[in-house]
C-alpha cells in the first residue's frame, strides 16, 4: 500500500487567485439536557480563520440561546454527546457537563462569509 503526502490547504496570504480560502470554525455548546433546543448552560469558539482568539469564559451571555438556534444561523451539527446513564447510587454526583454539542461552519478565511 502507498501512501501520498495531502498538501497544505492554501494560506491566504498565499493566494492570490481570488478563489475563497475555506477555514473551519467550531462552536461547542453544553445544554442543559440532550434536547438540541433546550438552553445554552457553557460554550466555546475555535476559529480556523485566525482572525480571531476565543476563549473559553470571554462572555457573559452565550451566543445563541439553543443548539436549534446556532442551526438556524447556519451552523451545522456534527457531533453530539453520547448518553449514558449514571451509576446507581451517583445521579446526583458533580461531573463534567455532559450535553456537548459540536457545531461547525466553513468560512472563507480572507472575506468571514460561508463558503
Amino acid at each position: 500500500m502507498t501512501t501520498e503526502a495531502i498538501p497544505p490547504a492554501p494560506s491566504a496570504a498565499r493566494d492570490a487567485s481570488g478563489a475563497p480560502v475555506p477555514r473551519q470554525q467550531v462552536l461547542v455548546l453544553y445544554l442543559a439536557s440532550s434536547a438540541l433546543d433546550s438552553r445554552v448552560v457553557g460554550w466555546s469558539r475555535y476559529d480556523g480563520t485566525g482572525r480571531t482568539s476565543p476563549t473559553t469564559g470571554d462572555g457573559d451571555e452565550p451566543p445563541y440561546e439553543s443548539g436549534v438556534a446556532a442551526l438556524r444561523d447556519g451552523w451545522r451539527l456534527f457531533q453530539a454527546a453520547q448518553l449514558i446513564p449514571p451509576y446507581p447510587g451517583h445521579e446526583y454526583d458533580v461531573s463534567f457537563l455532559k450535553h456537548e454539542f459540536f457545531f461547525e461552519r466553513i468560512v472563507d478565511a480572507r472575506a468571514g462569509t460561508g463558503v
